[in-house]
């Protein structure tokens, strides 16, 4: 095999646009990669990742302090909002947040929570009957977490622009510091309003007993009879908006664009609708919306023959694990029906994303309607649009060329247009 290219730089256009190539150079040639462009150890093999989620030596707690140059207010609002969230909390803390939340989640397979998100993708298809180009990321992959999430905090449905748009702009931010590049003040600025707008939704008393996601999340205790506090909640729902938007559009935008890629399985889908449930974990594994997972070394050891320090930033690159020939037969190929599929796209250990369940059903439902209601669906001529994030495999853009959508039989189109289009709250 040819030499490991020396400098790594997972944000190049190349690498946004074709990761694995460059990923399977370093996972076959350099597994435990040091890259000066990321200041970080990159972990691509999939034995290698399994054994990092599970490692004492390895900590969650990124130390994020408020980036420099930038509005110090702001940045100080949106750093401390983020280094409140369970995701870089590690051992009893981490354990105590994520029990809150646990408590507070609903559950995934619930009738009701299933109807609505199918709904929810119905209406939005029902929005595109009269247009044949379409961009799959703004008209439905990235619309309807926002559709999803207003429904379950029982928020206003005029809020679902902006929080859809303050939730990517905080996922931008999250990724830049995470990279230690320089922040987008645009996105800053988006990111403070929704720790604003959460803030206020924290403070608001009159809807403490209600049954949706923030009566249930003011309500939650553990087992010996704790609670958030009022930063936790403010950290705590902005995770979930921003962790639920970022993971689902991710799984149906990057789902469809692997399926129109793969033709033959995207007719294997609707021929055997019973695989829905296999096919979303291999869409998960094929082209999942998280990327890295991050890391700190919390003691220096060895490992491959690399030495690694002491405070030095570890990336668990799941995108590597989840091609890994050693792991996963045939691992560039999409196959709907592979079985067993222990993919990482959710990781592993004490941090496996407790929202999985969710995006789960949302893929299983979402996916196969798009694909079955738009009739001649296609890949246009212009080329998807990947985001530049280190964290996460987020579609831009997708656009499309639909022959038309199909119609929903008339009662069950009747039942669609019920969805959460005014206020909820």
């Amino acid at each position: 095999m040819a030499d490991v290219e020396p400098e790594i730089d997972l944000l190049a256009p190349g690498a946004l646009a074709d990761p694995y190539s460059v990923l399977a150079e370093l996972r076959e040639g350099d597994p435990v990669h040091w890259s000066a462009r990321h200041g970080a150890w990159l972990i691509t093999r999939y034995d290698d990742c399994v054994a990092a989620h599970l490692d004492r030596r390895l900590s969650s707690d990124r130390g994020i302090q408020p980036p420099q140059g930038v509005a110090s207010g702001t940045a100080a609002a949106v750093s401390g909002t983020l280094a409140g969230w369970m995701t870089v909390a590690d051992g009893s803390e981490h354990r105590r947040l994520r029990s809150l939340v646990l408590d507070a989640l609903p559950p995934d397979g619930g009738e009701r929570l299933t109807f609505e998100v199918e709904r929810a993708a119905n209406v939005l298809l029902d929005d595109l009957e009269e247009r044949t180009e379409i961009d799959l990321v703004a008209d439905f992959a990235g619309a309807l977490p926002a559709m999803i999430a207003v429904e379950l905090l029982g928020l206003p449905a005029s809020d679902r622009d902006d929080l859809r748009r303050w939730a990517d702009d905080f996922s931008a931010v999250e990724s830049e510091l995470a990279d230690g590049g320089a922040i987008d003040e645009r996105a800053l600025q988006g990111a403070g309003e929704l720790v604003a707008y959460v803030e206020r939704l924290a403070a608001e008393s009159g809807a403490a007993d209600a049954d949706d996601l923030l009566g249930r999340v003011r309500r939650a205790r553990t087992v010996e009879g704790d609670a958030l506090t009022p930063d936790e909640i403010v950290a705590m729902l902005t995770l979930l908006l921003c962790g639920g938007q970022e993971a689902v559009a991710g799984i149906l935008g990057n789902g469809i664009l692997s399926l129109l890629g793969s033709p033959e399985q995207a007719a294997r889908l609707e021929a055997e609708p019973q695989l829905a449930r296999t096919a979303v974990e291999e869409l998960v594994r094929f082209e999942g919306p998280a990327r890295v997972s991050v890391r700190f070394a919390a003691e220096s050891y060895w490992w491959r023959g690399k030495h690694i320090r002491a405070g030095e930033r570890v990336l668990l690159v799941l995108a590597a694990a989840n091609r890994d020939p050693r792991t996963f037969d045939r691992p560039d190929e999409l196959d709907l029906g592979r079985d067993p599929n222990p993919h990482l796209g959710f990781g592993l250990g004490p941090h496996y994303c407790l929202g999985a369940p969710l995006a789960r059903m949302v893929g299983r439902v979402a996916i196969p309607s798009a694909m079955r209601r738009l009739w001649g669906l296609r890949l246009s001529a212009e080329a998807p649009r990947w985001k530049p994030r280190l964290l996460s495999r987020s579609l831009a853009a997708l656009p499309v060329h639909a022959e038309h959508v199909v119609a929903l039989p008339d009662a069950t189109a009747d039942s669609a247009t019920c969805t959460a289009r005014g206020s909820t709250r």
